[in-house]
């Protein structure tokens, strides 16, 4: 099974980033837009998982889950990776506040000790919104940056909840299932 663990949001949020993002959309950008039902943050991609090492995965979420209090992010502003003026990659940003930095490298530290790889690049959160087609050159984003900069957007979010998800892969993009929830300390 393809694998990650995320931060959902929940359905008003989704719908609300969606309606901020809305002039994005329709600006006639070479992108694959994401469909806002599968909004979300990804803490940690663990690609092909065998059925097997699964519930090792679950109770290194819970573990960590159930030492980490419960805490907010601050969801706000739009950019792309790797540049604006040629993007792969558009996203809302998310703080990296201290809590969220603790929780990443709590899920990291776990679950390194169980056979997967430690990611060694910095930790950007933020929520796909996004993919631009890789052949596109740099002058069909002309004005993409003014365009973000315009647009404004910000909202608190009480993180409750690590997930476990699970990727489906298709010709008509991904879907994603959850598998396990696994809740915060209050």
């Amino acid at each position: 099974m393809r694998l990650f663990i995320a931060l959902n949001l929940p359905e008003e949020e989704r719908r609300q980033i969606r309606e901020a993002a809305a002039p994005l959309r329709e600006a006639g950008l070479p992108v694959r837009w994401i469909e806002d039902d599968v909004y979300h943050l990804t803490l940690k991609f663990l690609g092909q998982v065998r059925s097997e090492t699964i519930p090792v995965v679950e109770r290194v979420v819970r573990r960590v889950a159930a030492s980490t209090r419960a805490f907010p992010i601050t969801v706000a502003g739009f950019g792309a990776f790797p540049t604006i003026r040629r993007p792969r990659v558009l996203w809302l940003g998310v703080e990296p506040t201290p809590a969220l930095r603790c929780l990443k490298q709590d899920l990291e530290w776990g679950l390194a000790t169980h056979g997967f790889e430690r990611e060694t690049q910095a930790f950007h959160p933020h929520i796909t919104l996004g993919r631009a087609g890789e052949g596109e050159g740099a002058g069909a984003f002309r004005g993409l940056d003014e365009l973000a900069a315009g647009l404004d957007y910000s909202s608190t979010l009480e993180v409750a909840t690590v997930d476990i998800m699970r990727s489906h892969i298709s010709k008509q993009g991904a879907r994603y299932s959850l598998l396990e929830s696994a809740p915060l300390k209050p």
